[in-house]
């Protein structure tokens, strides 16, 4: 392809340099995932972590992530979990996560027989209200004392653009 003037050159340099810009814009994102012990979450055991918030203009998506086998026997799982915002006390609810339906078979991306679901937690992006150190716990509710074939669980929190 040849250029027969300056201008085409100009703006093809401009377009470049644009796209290369703004693909190497850096993605506010924690994640920290836990590896449950021997593929057998206890009830007393608790995923945690701490992210740091600086920006308290922007807005969040929460999202929990389970990373489970395909011989996991339920097609959902209860979790408690708990968000501490700095100098606040520790605020936690229930989730109901659906990981498989009858129709689609398990939800999320998988390879083999390893299954990895991100679900998100908030309807609307949210924002945090202090500047900080958050920290949260996750811990499984199921009957089952040791939920068995629970390969790792953990958190996500992003930036929403």
């Amino acid at each position: 392809m040849i250029f027969r003037s300056g201008k085409t050159r100009s703006i093809l340099l401009l377009v470049t340099m644009t796209t290369f810009v703004l693909s190497c814009r850096q993605l506010d994102v924690y994640e920290k995932n836990k590896p449950i012990p021997h593929y057998q979450w206890q009830h007393n055991f608790a995923v945690s972590g701490t992210f740091h918030i600086s920006d308290t203009t922007a807005a969040y998506n929460i999202y929990i992530v389970v990373r489970h086998t395909d011989a996991y026997k339920y097609n959902n799982i209860w979790l408690k979990a708990g968000l501490q915002a700095p100098g606040d006390t520790m605020f936690l609810q229930n989730i109901n996560l659906t990981l498989a339906s009858d129709a689609r078979g398990w939800e999320g991306s998988g390879m083999n027989d390893i299954w990895e679901v991100r679900k998100l937690l908030n309807s609307q992006p949210r924002r945090f209200k202090k500047r900080g150190d958050y920290t949260f716990t996750i811990t499984q509710i199921m009957r089952d004392a040791a939920l068995t074939d629970i390969m790792s669980v953990g958190m996500r929190v992003q930036k929403a653009y």
